[in-house]
């Protein structure tokens, strides 16, 4: 199977331009054959704590609509970050499509302290079960939490996927907390990260694959957009760097 970890570069709060920057990615990843596509921490807002509780939405809205027609017709599962209402506050959350499927819904379940004052804690892990492989996914500060990569051991997954925003300092933290979980759990992880500026900080970009001995197996650059893809047969990675005008047709 081929999986993408995209890089983004989302435009604060405006729900249509980010949409629009995930379609040209997904086209660079159908391109080259992929079955999923995963993009950072809320990539449809941008992650922008402050304005989530305004910005957020139903899991099943039809504004993300179009990424349930693309995955239908690719044949390509797609996860993108939202804000998601829930009945106790607003979730971190991480939608998946999944062709001819009901979107699932993942959402961050350890939260940063600084997200606190918006956000509440999901509570349900997912194990997506694709061929022969079995995925589990962390949304940023839960890649530091190490049961978090322990439940998603213990539950067999043999592919983790973090989907983030993170600085450059952040990322260097992050890309040596995913190494050792890649040793200990032989697992195959994939890390989506942004660049540009999300909150109060800038992102780092870096979006990686390390293999399951822990070794960095492919990474992006920390300043543009693009995708990286793995092939979890063989463990080849390509990387595809988004040229505007180049590509698009979904």
């Amino acid at each position: 199977m081929k999986i993408c970890v995209a890089q983004t570069k989302p435009v604060k709060g405006d729900i249509p331009a980010n949409i629009a920057g995930h379609t040209k990615l997904i086209s660079l990843a159908v391109v080259e054959g992929a079955g999923m596509i995963i993009f950072p921490e809320l990539s449809v807002t941008g992650y922008e704590p402050g304005l989530a509780k305004d910005l957020s939405i139903d899991k099943d809205d039809n504004c993300l609509d179009v990424f349930q027609h693309v995955s239908d017709e690719y044949r390509l599962i797609i996860a993108v970050g939202m804000p998601v209402r829930s009945e106790n506050g607003i979730l971190i959350g991480m939608i998946i499509f999944q062709p001819q499927q009901l979107r699932l819904l993942y959402a961050k379940h350890h939260l940063h302290a600084d997200e606190y004052p918006y956000f509440v804690n999901g509570d349900r892990d997912i194990l997506l079960k694709t061929g022969k492989h079995t995925l589990s996914f962390a949304i940023c500060y839960e890649l530091l939490v190490p049961e978090h990569a322990a439940r998603a051991g213990q539950g067999g997954a043999d592919i983790y996927i973090a989907s983030v925003a993170k600085t450059p300092d952040g990322m260097v933290k992050a890309s040596q907390a995913l190494s050792e979980t890649a040793k200990k759990y032989s697992m195959t992880i994939l890390l989506s990260n942004c660049v540009g500026h999300c909150d109060d900080f800038d992102c780092g970009g870096r979006t990686a694959v390390w293999n399951n001995k822990g070794m960095l197996a492919g990474q992006l650059d920390g300043m543009n957009e693009g995708i990286l893809i793995v092939d979890t047969d063989t463990m080849e990675v390509i990387a595809k760097q988004y040229i505007p005008g180049e590509i698009s047709f979904v």
